[in-house]
């Protein structure tokens, strides 16, 4: 279902235990419980996620979270809808700025544990094909998130 990569940052059985639980709602909530689709997050620090954020994407600043989904959209939903997982497939990668979380969840005065879970879901959502530049979709998008949050009872 997922793995956890450690960049720059201290192993931490919280951190573990946050995603375990965010990354099996979001299967259960997008009936991939069956599925054979295995997601990898690197939890790093502000320099790595700017040297990815500059390579790949051509921005040259640290930024709190990035996807890198294996799907387009379209056929992700072809996917789900003909249960087409009979082997192991990547749904692609999230890297996600530890420090970036705790200054967030300072920021907006919250915990640490429901900033990380914010950047997961967020993440999660980015790999399914969805996206928040437009505000049509982002709407979309943040409807799915907080339907995650509220579920697993991780509000502000």
């Amino acid at each position: 279902m997922f793995e956890i990569v450690y960049n720059g940052v201290k192993q931490e059985k919280n951190y573990e235990e946050v995603i375990a639980k965010v990354i099996e709602k979001c299967y259960q909530i997008e009936h991939l419980e069956e599925s054979k689709l295995i997601i990898t997050i690197t939890l790093t620090t502000p320099q790595y996620i700017q040297k990815i954020n500059k390579e790949y994407r051509n921005m040259d600043r640290a930024t709190d979270v990035l996807s890198f989904p294996v799907f387009e959209k379209q056929e992700l939903d072809e996917k789900i809808s003909t249960k087409d997982f009979l082997h192991e497939d990547m749904l692609g990668d999230i890297v996600i700025s530890i420090q970036k979380v705790q200054e967030q969840a300072e920021e907006y005065g919250h915990s640490f544990e429901r900033e990380l879970s914010y950047m997961v879901v967020h993440g999660f959502y980015h790999l399914m094909g969805y996206d928040h530049i437009e505000n049509q979709d982002k709407e979309i998008m943040r409807k799915k998130e907080e339907i995650v949050l509220e579920q697993l009872k991780i509000n502000r």
